[in-house]
């Protein structure tokens, strides 16, 4: 087996030399420029001079924009782009706090941390349309309302929002939903408990405002193309059809704070093959591209190359159910093979070679930290890491229980290249460790995907997570019985108390609140296997010496182009 391994990823480094020989590099998996899914730190200062008289940055998206419907998004792509093109109470700054946006500045919180009672700014829409407290009491309603069908409302508001829970299982009314606008400046938020991480959300998409009349007047066409939607963000998006591959944004002359934003377009092309996105920067007709593989081996020197850690966690969720019935997944032993069946090293260090770092965790490294300085990863460490041999001792004793000696299962991933190869590695590697097993892959685009998901049609899929606020709790509860994110049919009621018991009466004690989201980790990780880690994302990106101060972001939409600008390409 072991010159079987060498032998296939000597086979990958050549396809990969004549994908280069050919042409020339692209992005992480599905979303781009990531879950879903996607510059940098280290130009973050940016290289000084004096901005050029064209201010134009040309980018790449690994993926189609699914929705641009702030209450309807749920991937990587969508938010970053509804990250520039709007905007809520606060926004993520250069450094990655939290300040007030359309907020005119910190809220009032009252003492038991239960209300938060925000003044808004003078601020308008894209059509000129002032922007008011009703905007928001309206966007949280319609999000939390179960006829929408918002995945990220119930998610985001259930337990912190007072009353969400109850409006989203339709046993109330959404005007019972813990917001109030007091006057077109004055907005209420009531909370169900005390939320350490409350502003961070303030940034996220689904908490950002719409004009109801707008919204209404549109009807089903609601931002279905980019004619469809008010904007109150840095830019305003241009030239989208609602399914094409290709999109503008421009500055808005509208947004409160226009004088900041030196960047007059932002031409972005959906391009999933790596070699086509380098030979577009080689050619110049594109500022940045993603590298992996090959392509980041060729390049990790190269002076305009950028690296990053991400917190973002890519991983193999099982369904235990589908289609009305029981898959092999269900059992626990079949899906820990899997989970320790597959040299993650390999996978980062050949197929990604971008600096991402083989996961045996779900909370990812570098990410939160105590108030000591700890950081979250390092109570629970590494769990089922890859080891054959005790993968096949999983694997035989799975196929005793379930009375099988064959096992297909289904792997649903992205239709991205790199995506391909990394799937087309997985199923080498599992194939070759665990007899008797045969994975079919299954490549969709990203949209088809998503689909997919929402309809729990899928045995195995390759799935990633990016963090909604700066706290482990957005990694832990997507997994909890019944989650909108969950749609895998794991359910573990100790694991469900301990995320309770963090989201309530732990809530303002940090150290017994980190112990039990470390425990529900353990419980998901090591003892059940409900999905197997594989790996925390590093990015490697070409990007032109002239573009200066694009804004990384650990959650929330990926990027901001607020603060960038070209200076030297004239």
């Amino acid at each position: 087996m072991k010159n079987s391994k060498i032998l296939w990823l000597l086979g990958l480094v050549l396809v990969l030399s004549a994908f280069l020989a050919a042409c020339g590099g692209g992005d992480d998996t599905d979303t781009g420029t990531e879950n879903t899914d996607t510059e940098g730190t280290e130009d973050a200062e940016g290289n000084g001079g004096e901005p050029d008289s064209v201010q134009e940055l040309n980018l790449i998206e690994g993926a189609e924009i699914p929705s641009m419907d702030s209450s309807i998004a749920e991937d990587a792509v969508a938010f970053n782009i509804l990250n520039n093109v709007n905007e809520g109470l606060f926004r993520l700054n250069q450094e990655n706090i939290a300040e007030p946006a359309l907020a005119e500045s910190e809220p009032e919180i009252s003492e038991d941390g239960l209300t938060y009672t925000f003044k808004m700014r003078d601020a308008n829409w894209s059509d000129g349309t002032p922007i008011t407290a009703n905007d928001f009491v309206y966007a949280w309603q319609r999000a939390i309302d179960p006829e929408t069908g918002s995945p990220y409302g119930p998610y985001m508001m259930a337990g912190t929002i007072k009353n969400a829970k109850e409006v989203s299982e339709g046993d109330m009314e959404v005007s019972e939903l813990g917001i109030t606008a007091e006057d077109d400046k004055t907005l209420v938020v009531e909370l169900e408990r005390p939320t350490p991480y409350f502003m961070s959300l303030m940034a996220f998409g689904t908490f950002y405002p719409l004009n109801e009349e707008f919204v209404t007047e549109q009807g089903d066409d609601y931002a279905s193309n980019s004619e469809t939607i008010l904007y109150n963000g840095p830019f305003t998006l241009t030239n989208w059809d609602g399914t094409g591959l290709t999109w503008t944004m421009e500055k808005n002359a509208e947004y409160w704070d226009a004088e900041t934003v030196q960047l007059e377009t932002v031409n972005v092309d959906v391009v999933k093959e790596t070699s086509t996105a380098v030979n577009l920067y080689q050619s110049g007709e594109k500022d940045r591209v993603g590298l992996s593989g090959e392509f980041a081996m060729q390049y990790a020197e190269d002076p305009e190359v950028v690296k990053e850690l991400e917190p973002t966690l890519f991983y193999l969720k099982f369904n235990q159910e589908r289609n009305g019935e029981e898959t092999p997944l269900a059992n626990e032993n079949i899906r820990k093979a899997i989970a320790t069946g597959f040299n993650k090293q390999d996978l980062v260090d050949v197929v990604l070679a971008n600096g991402s770092l083989p996961a045996n965790y779900l909370v990812p490294t570098d990410f939160t930290f105590n108030e000591a300085g700890e950081d979250f990863r390092d109570i629970n460490g590494d769990m089922l890491s890859f080891n054959a041999e005790e993968a096949k001792t999983y694997w035989e004793k799975g196929l005793e229980e379930i009375g099988e000696t064959e096992v297909t299962l289904e792997l649903l991933g992205g239709d991205s290249e790199l995506a391909g190869k990394m799937d087309a590695y997985l199923k080498e590697q599992l194939e070759t460790n665990l007899e008797g097993l045969t994975v079919n892959l299954k490549a969709v685009p990203f949209g088809v995907r998503l689909e997919l998901d929402e309809a729990q049609d899928y045995d195995i899929q390759n799935s990633g997570w990016g963090p909604d606020f700066q706290d482990p709790m957005t990694f832990i509860d997507l997994f909890v019985t019944g989650a909108s994110h969950n749609l895998m049919s794991y359910s573990n009621e100790e694991f469900d108390n301990l995320v309770e018991q963090a989201k309530g009466e732990l809530a303002q004690d940090a150290e017994g609140r980190w112990e039990a989201m470390a425990q529900a980790e353990k419980i998901l990780i090591e003892e059940d296997a409900a999905i197997a880690p594989i790996y925390q994302r590093g990015t490697m990106s070409l990007q032109k010496p002239y573009v200066n101060n694009i804004v990384k972001h650990p959650f929330g939409g990926d990027y901001s182009y607020k603060w960038a600008y070209i200076s030297g390409k004239e």
